[in-house]
């Protein structure tokens, strides 16, 4: 940044008295914000055409999912998507990933079912990926499908059904294969399904030991962990499976130990009491690694737009606390319709790096000293003068220094963008 700019020269200004100020409290903003620059969050391809794919675009929304709102602007194929994704890109400090669905294959107009997607189907989205210098990660899509309508794919009692969903995802794990080669960055292939009962059934055990044996068949071939890690992700509830879920948390969270893969925790798929932070600690003392879907939910799994809340800052705290920047992998994981959809992804992913900020922040080891003397007041004190520190001005820098947008100023580039491109789709 050039401090001849009077506005380049106000947020270094202010950086500088911030920097000095967490000084004072033994943190090291410099090395703050390198390690913020080296961690990379996967945007969800999904937020910019409402998780409808090109598979089909106009069929309905399966599997309890729901995206409400009709704000103009929607990408309608890949190019619109991708051109959307750079935009969006442009504007979040750093270095990122994306996150694709099964449902965004290019087939060139040709009909594909998903237990026969290949590789080459997602060519054009590495190539792009490797242009722009994102990693991919990948997940089956078992859902909006009439194969999943009853409600029951890799735990359906109807063999021929659970074969296609369990070929389906092996094909996945084959497609998150040749891009972790591709790329030269693993991908995470990450298996969610929406099976469950809206009532309560009698028998809880048996679609349990379906999908168990439909994960195992999955699994089998051994794919090298440098190119496709997996990873299993578990829900409370959903529409239509308000009662029962197959792959409940407790479920994968032994699945996933056993079998030495990785566990994903969605913000949102648990009770509205519950928060992921508390869980990370517990589940890495058995685990590898740890996918994280960060979402907000209201009131249910509503998949809000990421914002800078407690439960945010508390998911980024434990991970800096714990040493697990290493170990978790962040994704985000929401859809909104009634906003502008490229702002939705800016605005979530911001607030993210925002959370990690803050965390990296923390004067760690004078928080640890005070708990370990058993000087809780001192420890309670502390925190709470932390968050009256200048640390708007330590971001504010960090985007000028990464040459995007600081503070709202990435809303003029959006509506911009929105005018010239967003208001041309029909």
């Amino acid at each position: 940044m050039s401090t001849s700019n009077p506005t380049d020269k106000q947020i270094y200004d202010a950086y500088m008295l911030a920097r000095e100020r967490y000084a004072a409290s033994g943190v090291d903003t410099e090395q703050a914000l390198r390690t913020l620059a080296g961690i990379s969050i996967s945007l969800h391809c999904w937020q910019g055409d409402d998780v409808r794919g090109f598979e089909s675009p106009e069929a309905g929304l399966g599997g309890g999912l729901a995206v409400t709102g009709n704000y103009p602007g929607r990408a309608r194929n890949a190019d619109e998507l991708r051109r959307d994704l750079d935009k969006a890109y442009s504007l979040i400090p750093g270095t990122h990933r994306l996150n694709l669905h099964a449902i965004y294959a290019e087939t060139g107009g040709k009909k594909v079912e998903r237990n026969e997607l290949r590789p080459e189907h997602f060519a054009a989205w590495v190539e792009w990926a490797r242009e722009k210098g994102h990693g991919i990660d990948f997940n089956p899509t078992c859902f909006s499908h009439p194969l999943a309508a009853d409600g029951f794919t890799l735990s359906n009692r109807d063999e021929s059904i659970r074969n296609f969903w369990i070929e389906h995802c092996i094909a996945c794990r084959k497609i998150g294969e040749y891009i972790g080669r591709t790329l030269g960055s693993p991908c995470i292939t990450n298996i969610w399904i929406p099976d469950g009962f809206k009532d309560t059934p009698v028998d809880r055990k048996g679609p349990r030991m379906l999908l168990k044996e439909s994960l195992d068949r999955i699994l089998a071939e051994e794919i090298s962990p440098q190119y496709n890690r997996d990873a299993v992700e578990g829900k409370l509830f959903g529409i239509g499976s308000e009662s029962y879920v197959v792959g409940s948390h407790e479920f994968y969270l032994g699945y996933a130990i056993s079998r030495r893969i990785m566990l994903c925790l969605d913000s949102g798929h648990f009770h509205p009491t519950e928060t992921i932070s508390d869980k990370l600690s517990a589940v890495l003392a058995f685990l590898d690694e740890v996918l994280l879907h960060v979402s907000r939910g209201i009131r249910w799994d509503s998949d809000h737009v990421v914002t800078l809340s407690d439960e945010l800052v508390a998911i980024m705290q434990e991970i800096v606390r714990g040493g697990f920047l290493e170990r978790v992998h962040i994704g985000l994981d929401f859809f909104d319709a009634s906003i502008n959809r490229v702002a939705a992804w800016v605005i979530g992913a911001r607030s993210a790096l925002k959370a990690l900020l803050m965390a990296l922040l923390e004067p760690l080891p004078l928080l640890r000293q005070l708990e370990l003397e058993g000087d809780y007041t001192g420890r309670l004190a502390l925190l709470e003068e932390l968050k009256s520190l200048p640390f708007s001005a330590v971001w504010d820098y960090y985007c000028a220094q990464q040459n995007v947008p600081v503070g709202i100023q990435f809303m003029d580039c959006i509506r911009e963008y929105e005018r010239r491109e967003l208001s041309q789709r029909a």
